[in-house]
């Protein structure tokens, strides 16, 4: 799974670099130039391909916004020619998307089914709290995010065949808004977790 993010941020990389080249920033005009090339060279599925470019069309609104707003800098400045100069990039372990083709939840078995560019893996355990499993049934809904933390953790459980335990979801509540889809955080090997976290936050340029 840390070789799926790090593919997947690869190929998002490639995506900024087209969209800045061509200064093409919408979904459906960058798939034009962008989908077919990572799909081939990256060895992504269709809607991890997709949801790459969307991605790379969300983090270039957000910095077109802040750019508008002149929270980088005024015009003329420095700073601000030296963002306007050169595409986005993101991390290898920057969070991407997943929606519910690439991952499935098997709630009464407590497994996941999650595509990765090895192959889809299936029967992946996750656990928790009867409090934290209950609130992950009833409120998961939408997109979730595939995630790079732990490492050594991750490292014991697939040497181990263990799952991971979900996340303390102490104060969800207050974060909870029904009106939105909620974003399941997901840890790159055998773990899950459901941490309802906030859309990637960005750091400059560079995306985590």
């Amino acid at each position: 799974m840390e070789a799926t993010l790090d593919a997947a941020n690869r190929a998002a990389n490639l995506v900024a670099a087209l969209a800045f080249q061509h200064h093409c920033f919408r979904n459906f005009d960058l798939r034009k130039h962008a989908y077919d090339r990572i799909k081939a060279e990256f060895g992504l599925a269709v809607q991890a391909a997709q949801h790459v470019i969307k991605k790379v069309c969300d983090a270039y609104r957000t910095l077109h916004a802040n750019l508008a707003a002149g929270h980088l800098g005024k015009p003329g400045s420095s700073r601000r020619a030296a963002i306007e100069a050169r595409p986005i990039s993101f991390r290898s372990p920057a969070a991407q998307p997943y929606d519910d083709r690439c991952l499935s939840w098997q709630h009464d078995a407590r497994t996941v089914s999650i595509w990765t560019t090895a192959g889809r893996l299936k029967g992946v355990a996750f656990t928790g709290s009867a409090r934290q499993l209950a609130l992950l049934a009833a409120h998961r809904r939408g997109e979730s995010d595939l995630v790079c933390r732990a490492k050594s953790i991750v490292t014991e459980a697939e040497r181990t065949g263990r799952g991971i335990a979900l996340e303390d979801l102490q104060g969800i509540r207050e974060r909870v808004r029904l009106r939105k889809p909620q974003r399941v955080t997901l840890h790159p090997g055998v773990s899950t977790s459901s941490e309802l976290s906030s859309p990637t936050r960005r750091s400059g340029q560079e995306w985590r």
